[in-house]
């Protein structure tokens, strides 16, 4: 996708304080942290949403994930980190770019949900 906002960032093309990159996915530290640790994880080949995932996106998703920990333990997060992937509309996505936030600090991270 040429102009999504998350394929600019890793083809280079937009600037980011970017921690890891590898032939399949980049990972950067977001331009509005909601923890002192939030780190965003993309894979390099547009995927919209794990609404769209297929077979081929597995290693870029497994790979999403099998760095997780050690950035979150890197970037200042050693006791622990959550991994939130936000889809669609309902779900809170803002970016349609496939996306993990990694957040996490010295302090717990909080409920999960907001209780109604």
């Amino acid at each position: 996708m040429e102009n999504c906002l998350f394929c600019r960032i890793a083809r280079g093309e937009i600037p980011s304080r970017k921690v890891y990159e590898d032939d399949r996915v980049i990972a950067f530290h977001d331009i509005n942290p909601a923890r002192p640790v939030h780190l965003l994880i993309i894979p390099k080949r547009h995927i919209v949403s794990l609404q769209t995932v297929s077979a081929d996106d597995e290693p870029a998703l497994g790979r999403l994930l099998a760095v997780a920990g050690r950035l979150a333990e890197e970037n200042g997060s050693p006791d622990g980190f959550r991994v939130i992937i936000n889809n669609g509309r309902i779900g809170g996505q803002e970016v349609p770019h496939l996306h993990a936030h990694v957040v996490g600090g010295p302090e717990p991270v909080g409920p999960m949900l907001e209780r109604n």
